[in-house]
Protein backbone atom coordinates (compact mmCIF):
# COMPACT_ATOMS: atom_id res chain seq x y z
CA UNK A 1 0.00 0.00 0.00
CA UNK A 2 2.79 2.57 0.84
CA UNK A 3 4.39 2.04 -2.79
CA UNK A 4 1.19 2.47 -4.04
CA UNK A 5 1.22 5.67 -2.48
CA UNK A 6 4.04 6.61 -3.55
CA UNK A 7 3.81 6.20 -7.12
CA UNK A 8 0.34 7.75 -7.14
CA UNK A 9 2.28 10.81 -5.31
CA UNK A 10 4.75 10.99 -7.99
CA UNK A 11 1.91 10.73 -10.91
CA UNK A 12 0.20 13.94 -9.01
CA UNK A 13 3.57 15.79 -8.89
CA UNK A 14 4.17 14.92 -12.97
CA UNK A 15 0.59 15.70 -13.67
CA UNK A 16 0.96 18.88 -11.71
CA UNK A 17 4.40 20.08 -13.29
CA UNK A 18 3.14 19.75 -16.43
CA UNK A 19 -0.22 21.67 -16.40
CA UNK A 20 1.15 24.19 -13.48
CA UNK A 21 3.77 26.59 -13.85
CA UNK A 22 6.55 26.02 -10.87
CA UNK A 23 5.37 29.71 -9.43
CA UNK A 24 2.65 28.69 -8.57
CA UNK A 25 3.21 25.52 -6.71
CA UNK A 26 5.81 27.66 -4.74
CA UNK A 27 3.24 30.13 -4.14
CA UNK A 28 1.00 28.04 -2.76
CA UNK A 29 3.57 26.28 -0.02
CA UNK A 30 5.08 30.06 0.65
CA UNK A 31 1.48 31.10 1.62
CA UNK A 32 1.57 28.77 4.38
CA UNK A 33 1.88 31.45 7.67
CA UNK A 34 4.79 31.28 9.99
CA UNK A 35 4.32 30.54 13.38
CA UNK A 36 3.77 33.37 16.28
CA UNK A 37 6.79 34.76 17.15
CA UNK A 38 8.87 32.28 15.15
CA UNK A 39 9.52 28.59 14.58
CA UNK A 40 11.93 27.81 16.89
CA UNK A 41 9.62 29.00 19.61
CA UNK A 42 7.19 26.15 18.57
CA UNK A 43 10.45 23.23 18.96
CA UNK A 44 10.02 21.00 21.65
CA UNK A 45 12.64 21.73 24.83
CA UNK A 46 14.61 24.35 26.03
CA UNK A 47 15.64 26.99 23.32
CA UNK A 48 18.48 29.29 23.68
CA UNK A 49 21.30 30.45 21.43
CA UNK A 50 24.47 32.21 22.13
CA UNK A 51 24.57 31.97 26.53
CA UNK A 52 25.01 29.09 28.49
CA UNK A 53 24.64 29.12 32.45
CA UNK A 54 20.70 28.68 32.55
CA UNK A 55 19.43 27.80 35.58
CA UNK A 56 20.10 24.39 36.54
CA UNK A 57 16.39 23.56 38.20
CA UNK A 58 13.73 24.48 36.33
CA UNK A 59 11.06 22.02 36.51
CA UNK A 60 8.13 24.45 35.39
CA UNK A 61 5.99 22.91 32.50
CA UNK A 62 6.35 25.58 30.32
CA UNK A 63 8.15 29.12 30.48
CA UNK A 64 9.91 32.07 28.44
CA UNK A 65 11.94 34.94 29.16
CA UNK A 66 12.35 38.07 27.09
CA UNK A 67 13.75 41.91 26.67
CA UNK A 68 10.65 43.96 27.17
CA UNK A 69 11.84 46.86 24.87
CA UNK A 70 12.91 44.93 21.78
CA UNK A 71 10.46 42.28 22.28
CA UNK A 72 13.22 39.35 21.98
CA UNK A 73 12.86 36.34 23.27
CA UNK A 74 15.90 35.51 25.03
CA UNK A 75 15.40 31.76 25.78
CA UNK A 76 12.07 29.53 26.33
CA UNK A 77 10.78 26.19 27.18
CA UNK A 78 7.40 24.91 24.88
CA UNK A 79 6.42 28.47 24.75
CA UNK A 80 3.11 27.59 22.98
CA UNK A 81 2.69 24.64 24.89
CA UNK A 82 -1.49 25.24 26.09
CA UNK A 83 -2.01 25.28 29.72
CA UNK A 84 -4.86 26.34 31.91
CA UNK A 85 -3.54 30.04 32.98
CA UNK A 86 -4.99 30.60 36.25
CA UNK A 87 -5.42 34.18 37.72
CA UNK A 88 -2.37 35.33 34.89
CA UNK A 89 -5.38 35.96 32.64
CA UNK A 90 -6.37 38.73 34.38
CA UNK A 91 -3.93 40.45 32.99
CA UNK A 92 -5.76 39.69 29.57
CA UNK A 93 -8.86 41.16 31.08
CA UNK A 94 -7.11 44.61 32.17
CA UNK A 95 -6.20 44.88 28.57
CA UNK A 96 -9.32 44.46 27.44
CA UNK A 97 -11.26 46.73 29.85
CA UNK A 98 -8.82 49.08 32.11
CA UNK A 99 -9.42 52.19 29.81
CA UNK A 100 -12.92 52.01 29.81
CA UNK A 101 -13.86 53.43 32.97
CA UNK A 102 -11.69 56.46 34.49
CA UNK A 103 -10.31 55.41 37.66
CA UNK A 104 -12.20 57.99 39.65
CA UNK A 105 -15.97 57.17 38.84
CA UNK A 106 -18.14 55.51 41.66
CA UNK A 107 -20.31 52.51 41.68
CA UNK A 108 -22.63 51.16 44.08
CA UNK A 109 -22.64 46.90 43.77
CA UNK A 110 -25.30 45.03 43.72
CA UNK A 111 -26.58 41.44 44.65
CA UNK A 112 -26.60 40.09 40.81
CA UNK A 113 -22.41 41.87 40.42
CA UNK A 114 -21.04 38.97 42.40
CA UNK A 115 -23.97 36.20 42.60
CA UNK A 116 -21.77 34.39 39.78
CA UNK A 117 -18.40 34.48 41.03
CA UNK A 118 -17.55 30.47 41.17
CA UNK A 119 -17.20 29.16 44.59
CA UNK A 120 -13.89 28.51 46.36
CA UNK A 121 -12.54 31.60 44.48
CA UNK A 122 -10.38 33.90 45.69
CA UNK A 123 -12.38 37.01 47.09
CA UNK A 124 -11.38 40.98 47.60
CA UNK A 125 -14.63 40.75 49.94
CA UNK A 126 -16.35 43.06 48.13
CA UNK A 127 -20.27 43.27 49.04
CA UNK A 128 -23.04 44.56 47.61
CA UNK A 129 -24.77 47.93 48.74
CA UNK A 130 -20.96 49.36 49.71
CA UNK A 131 -19.98 52.25 46.72
CA UNK A 132 -16.47 52.02 45.48
CA UNK A 133 -14.08 53.87 42.96
CA UNK A 134 -13.02 51.65 40.05
CA UNK A 135 -9.46 52.57 41.43
CA UNK A 136 -10.50 50.54 44.21
CA UNK A 137 -11.97 47.40 42.45
CA UNK A 138 -8.43 47.71 40.42
CA UNK A 139 -6.78 47.33 43.51
CA UNK A 140 -9.08 44.44 44.50
CA UNK A 141 -7.76 42.99 40.85
CA UNK A 142 -4.29 42.88 40.85
CA UNK A 143 -3.65 42.44 44.72
CA UNK A 144 -5.66 40.16 45.84
CA UNK A 145 -6.76 38.67 42.64
CA UNK A 146 -10.37 39.18 43.74
CA UNK A 147 -12.70 37.25 41.09
CA UNK A 148 -15.76 39.26 43.11
CA UNK A 149 -13.78 42.91 41.92
CA UNK A 150 -13.81 41.50 37.94
CA UNK A 151 -16.57 40.41 38.23
CA UNK A 152 -17.96 43.67 39.19
CA UNK A 153 -16.41 45.14 36.26
CA UNK A 154 -17.37 43.05 34.11
CA UNK A 155 -20.93 43.58 34.97
CA UNK A 156 -20.47 47.28 34.62
CA UNK A 157 -18.94 46.87 31.03
CA UNK A 158 -22.02 44.69 29.82
CA UNK A 159 -21.73 41.76 31.51
CA UNK A 160 -19.66 38.33 31.29
CA UNK A 161 -20.53 37.03 28.08
CA UNK A 162 -19.89 40.84 25.92
CA UNK A 163 -16.55 40.81 28.69
CA UNK A 164 -15.61 37.23 27.59
CA UNK A 165 -15.89 38.12 23.78
CA UNK A 166 -13.90 41.01 24.03
CA UNK A 167 -11.50 39.26 25.52
CA UNK A 168 -11.17 36.68 22.92
CA UNK A 169 -11.05 39.51 20.29
CA UNK A 170 -8.46 41.36 22.24
CA UNK A 171 -6.06 37.84 22.44
CA UNK A 172 -6.55 37.86 18.58
CA UNK A 173 -5.67 41.33 18.26
CA UNK A 174 -2.82 41.03 20.16
CA UNK A 175 -1.90 37.83 18.53
CA UNK A 176 -2.18 35.39 21.61
CA UNK A 177 -3.50 32.51 19.35
CA UNK A 178 -3.03 30.38 22.22
CA UNK A 179 -5.91 31.77 24.28
CA UNK A 180 -9.32 30.61 24.71
CA UNK A 181 -11.46 32.96 27.18
CA UNK A 182 -14.12 31.13 28.88
CA UNK A 183 -14.42 33.26 31.89
CA UNK A 184 -12.95 37.08 32.82
CA UNK A 185 -11.49 35.90 36.29
CA UNK A 186 -9.34 33.25 34.71
CA UNK A 187 -11.17 30.46 37.16
CA UNK A 188 -10.87 26.87 36.17
CA UNK A 189 -12.94 26.16 33.15
CA UNK A 190 -13.22 23.43 30.62
CA UNK A 191 -10.93 24.79 27.40
CA UNK A 192 -9.49 27.56 29.63
CA UNK A 193 -6.02 27.59 28.01
CA UNK A 194 -3.38 29.89 27.41
CA UNK A 195 0.47 29.79 26.97
CA UNK A 196 3.62 31.06 28.23
CA UNK A 197 4.14 33.25 25.04
CA UNK A 198 0.37 34.77 25.04
CA UNK A 199 0.54 35.57 29.20
CA UNK A 200 4.05 37.61 28.55
CA UNK A 201 2.35 39.63 25.40
CA UNK A 202 -0.34 40.30 27.74
CA UNK A 203 1.94 41.53 30.27
CA UNK A 204 3.95 43.50 27.94
CA UNK A 205 1.17 45.03 26.44
CA UNK A 206 -0.22 45.87 29.35
CA UNK A 207 2.80 47.72 31.27
CA UNK A 208 2.60 50.40 28.48
CA UNK A 209 -0.50 51.85 30.28
CA UNK A 210 0.36 53.93 33.64
CA UNK A 211 -2.92 52.63 35.40
CA UNK A 212 -1.59 48.83 34.43
CA UNK A 213 1.63 49.42 35.74
CA UNK A 214 0.75 50.78 39.14
CA UNK A 215 -1.68 48.75 39.58
CA UNK A 216 -0.04 45.45 39.64
CA UNK A 217 3.75 46.74 41.45
CA UNK A 218 1.17 48.11 44.59
CA UNK A 219 1.81 46.09 47.51
CA UNK A 220 -0.78 47.46 50.01
CA UNK A 221 -4.01 49.36 49.66
CA UNK A 222 -7.09 50.71 52.09
CA UNK A 223 -10.19 48.54 51.05
CA UNK A 224 -13.57 50.08 51.57
CA UNK A 225 -15.60 47.77 54.58
CA UNK A 226 -18.88 50.14 54.57
CA UNK A 227 -19.11 53.56 55.87
CA UNK A 228 -15.95 54.80 56.86
CA UNK A 229 -14.23 51.41 57.61
CA UNK A 230 -11.67 50.14 55.50
CA UNK A 231 -9.00 47.18 55.66
CA UNK A 232 -5.89 46.67 54.51
CA UNK A 233 -5.07 44.34 51.16
CA UNK A 234 -1.73 43.38 50.13
CA UNK A 235 -0.59 41.89 46.97
CA UNK A 236 0.08 38.63 46.60
CA UNK A 237 2.43 38.44 44.53
CA UNK A 238 5.49 37.26 46.98
CA UNK A 239 8.54 38.66 44.72
CA UNK A 240 6.84 42.14 45.05
CA UNK A 241 6.03 41.65 48.68
CA UNK A 242 8.75 39.10 50.51
CA UNK A 243 5.64 37.23 51.85
CA UNK A 244 6.16 33.53 52.20
CA UNK A 245 9.52 33.63 53.35
CA UNK A 246 11.11 34.73 49.74
CA UNK A 247 13.10 37.84 49.46
CA UNK A 248 11.90 40.52 47.31
CA UNK A 249 13.17 40.92 43.94
CA UNK A 250 14.78 43.91 43.14
CA UNK A 251 13.61 45.58 40.83
CA UNK A 252 10.42 44.34 40.22
CA UNK A 253 7.79 45.78 38.60
CA UNK A 254 4.79 43.17 38.90
CA UNK A 255 3.22 41.63 36.79
CA UNK A 256 0.53 39.15 37.92
CA UNK A 257 0.66 35.29 39.59
CA UNK A 258 -2.36 32.90 39.55
CA UNK A 259 -3.61 29.46 41.19
CA UNK A 260 -5.83 26.56 41.19
CA UNK A 261 -5.77 23.11 41.68
CA UNK A 262 -6.01 22.08 38.21
CA UNK A 263 -3.77 24.94 36.52
CA UNK A 264 -1.25 24.73 39.70
CA UNK A 265 1.12 28.07 40.22
CA UNK A 266 1.64 30.14 37.04
CA UNK A 267 3.28 34.05 37.32
CA UNK A 268 4.56 36.32 34.77
CA UNK A 269 6.82 39.01 36.26
CA UNK A 270 8.71 41.95 34.79
CA UNK A 271 11.87 43.20 36.35
CA UNK A 272 14.37 46.46 35.67
CA UNK A 273 18.12 46.30 36.23
CA UNK A 274 20.46 48.71 34.26
CA UNK A 275 18.39 50.23 32.82
CA UNK A 276 17.11 46.70 31.25
CA UNK A 277 13.63 45.38 31.74
CA UNK A 278 13.04 41.66 31.20
CA UNK A 279 9.38 40.27 31.07
CA UNK A 280 9.35 35.97 32.44
CA UNK A 281 6.41 33.83 32.76
CA UNK A 282 6.63 30.08 34.64
CA UNK A 283 3.72 27.96 34.35
CA UNK A 284 3.18 24.91 36.26
CA UNK A 285 6.47 23.94 37.95
CA UNK A 286 6.43 20.53 39.48
CA UNK A 287 6.98 21.82 42.79
CA UNK A 288 3.75 24.08 45.21
CA UNK A 289 4.33 26.85 46.54
CA UNK A 290 7.28 29.30 46.26
CA UNK A 291 8.38 27.50 43.27
CA UNK A 292 7.22 29.90 40.76
CA UNK A 293 8.35 33.03 42.41
CA UNK A 294 12.02 31.30 42.83
CA UNK A 295 12.40 29.88 38.84
CA UNK A 296 11.35 33.39 38.06
CA UNK A 297 14.12 34.91 39.78
CA UNK A 298 16.57 32.51 38.58
CA UNK A 299 15.81 33.07 35.03
CA UNK A 300 15.53 37.10 35.59
CA UNK A 301 19.04 36.78 37.15
CA UNK A 302 19.81 35.17 34.44
CA UNK A 303 18.91 37.38 32.19
CA UNK A 304 20.36 39.93 33.58
CA UNK A 305 23.57 38.28 33.85
CA UNK A 306 24.76 35.80 31.26
CA UNK A 307 21.97 36.30 29.29
CA UNK A 308 22.94 39.46 27.66
CA UNK A 309 24.77 37.27 25.30
CA UNK A 310 21.82 35.62 24.32
CA UNK A 311 20.43 35.94 20.67
CA UNK A 312 17.19 35.88 20.24
CA UNK A 313 15.32 32.36 19.54
CA UNK A 314 12.45 34.30 18.86
CA UNK A 315 10.08 37.77 19.44
CA UNK A 316 7.17 38.93 20.67
CA UNK A 317 4.58 40.26 18.00
CA UNK A 318 3.25 43.52 17.72
CA UNK A 319 -0.42 43.87 17.94
CA UNK A 320 -2.43 43.84 14.67
CA UNK A 321 -3.97 47.35 15.69
CA UNK A 322 -0.90 48.97 15.40
CA UNK A 323 0.89 47.81 12.97
CA UNK A 324 1.91 44.27 13.94
CA UNK A 325 2.60 41.95 10.81
CA UNK A 326 -0.21 38.93 10.64
CA UNK A 327 1.29 35.35 11.20
CA UNK A 328 -0.14 32.08 12.13
CA UNK A 329 -1.22 29.96 15.64
CA UNK A 330 1.42 27.82 16.88
CA UNK A 331 0.49 24.14 15.09
CA UNK A 332 -2.89 22.78 16.28
CA UNK A 333 -3.82 25.49 18.31
CA UNK A 334 -6.81 26.17 17.05
CA UNK A 335 -8.18 22.94 17.06
CA UNK A 336 -7.11 22.00 20.68
CA UNK A 337 -9.27 25.81 21.78
CA UNK A 338 -12.12 24.47 20.19
CA UNK A 339 -11.79 21.12 21.48
CA UNK A 340 -11.13 22.39 24.99
CA UNK A 341 -7.99 21.07 25.77
CA UNK A 342 -6.26 21.90 28.79
CA UNK A 343 -2.71 20.75 28.08
CA UNK A 344 -2.31 20.37 24.19
CA UNK A 345 1.03 19.12 22.71
CA UNK A 346 2.89 21.60 19.86
CA UNK A 347 2.64 19.27 16.94
CA UNK A 348 1.83 19.13 13.13
CA UNK A 349 1.71 21.38 10.61
CA UNK A 350 -0.86 24.56 10.57
CA UNK A 351 -3.11 24.24 7.50
CA UNK A 352 -1.45 25.60 4.34
CA UNK A 353 -3.00 28.11 1.76
CA UNK A 354 -3.94 26.94 -2.14
CA UNK A 355 -2.97 29.17 -4.46
CA UNK A 356 -6.78 30.26 -6.37
CA UNK A 357 -6.98 28.14 -9.86
CA UNK A 358 -9.62 27.92 -12.70
CA UNK A 359 -10.92 24.10 -11.71
CA UNK A 360 -11.16 21.63 -9.20
CA UNK A 361 -8.35 19.67 -11.27
CA UNK A 362 -5.97 22.11 -10.98
CA UNK A 363 -6.23 23.17 -7.17
CA UNK A 364 -6.02 19.40 -6.67
CA UNK A 365 -2.74 18.93 -8.61
CA UNK A 366 -1.29 21.98 -7.03
CA UNK A 367 -2.35 20.33 -3.93
CA UNK A 368 0.09 17.51 -4.43
CA UNK A 369 3.08 19.49 -4.90
CA UNK A 370 2.58 21.57 -1.88
CA UNK A 371 2.42 18.29 -0.05
CA UNK A 372 5.28 17.52 -0.91
CA UNK A 373 6.97 20.52 -0.46
CA UNK A 374 5.42 20.54 3.33
CA UNK A 375 6.88 16.98 3.43
CA UNK A 376 10.30 18.33 2.90
CA UNK A 377 9.67 21.17 5.14
CA UNK A 378 9.08 18.81 7.91
CA UNK A 379 12.10 16.68 7.54
CA UNK A 380 14.17 19.74 7.91
CA UNK A 381 12.10 20.92 10.98
CA UNK A 382 12.99 17.54 12.76
CA UNK A 383 16.37 17.52 11.36
CA UNK A 384 16.97 21.59 12.56
CA UNK A 385 15.15 20.29 15.98
CA UNK A 386 17.17 17.58 16.76
CA UNK A 387 20.29 19.85 16.39
CA UNK A 388 19.06 22.73 18.26
CA UNK A 389 16.87 21.67 21.11
CA UNK A 390 18.65 21.10 24.57
CA UNK A 391 17.82 18.49 26.61
CA UNK A 392 19.46 18.03 30.17
CA UNK A 393 18.19 16.22 33.03
CA UNK A 394 18.10 19.33 35.28
CA UNK A 395 15.31 20.69 32.36
CA UNK A 396 12.70 17.98 32.47
CA UNK A 397 9.18 18.78 33.36
CA UNK A 398 7.64 16.36 35.72
CA UNK A 399 3.36 17.10 34.99
CA UNK A 400 1.68 18.25 37.89
CA UNK A 401 -1.09 16.68 39.34
CA UNK A 402 -4.21 18.48 38.33
CA UNK A 403 -6.29 17.10 41.32
CA UNK A 404 -2.97 18.12 43.99
CA UNK A 405 -3.96 21.24 46.16
CA UNK A 406 -1.28 24.16 46.77
CA UNK A 407 -0.89 26.02 50.31
CA UNK A 408 -3.57 28.30 51.10
CA UNK A 409 -3.51 32.42 51.58
CA UNK A 410 -4.85 33.46 54.84
CA UNK A 411 -8.03 33.23 55.43
CA UNK A 412 -8.37 30.55 53.30
CA UNK A 413 -8.19 31.80 49.98
CA UNK A 414 -6.38 29.33 48.15
CA UNK A 415 -7.72 29.86 44.05
CA UNK A 416 -6.15 32.67 42.41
Amino acid sequence: MRECSRISRRAALGLTAAALPLSMATEAAAAEPAVIGGEQLNRAGVQVRGASGLPARLTARSWLIADYDSGEVLASFDAHRRLAPASTLKMLFADTVLKKFDRTERYTVKDTDISDVPAGSSLVGIKAGITYTVEQLWQGVFLRSGNDAVHVLAHMNGGIAKTVAEMQAKAEDLQALDTHVVSPDGFDHPGQISSAYDLTLFARHGLKNADFRGYCGTRTADFPAGGKKTFQIQNTDRLLTGAWGLRTYDGLIGVKNGYTSNAGNTFTGAATRGGRTLLVTVMHPAEGSNAVYEQTAALLDWGFGRGRAAQAVGTLVEPLSEGGAKAGPAPGSKAQAAAGSSDASSGGLSTGRLVEGAGGTVLLLAAAGAWMVKRRRRASAVTATKATTVTTATTETTAVSETSGGPTEPGGRHRR
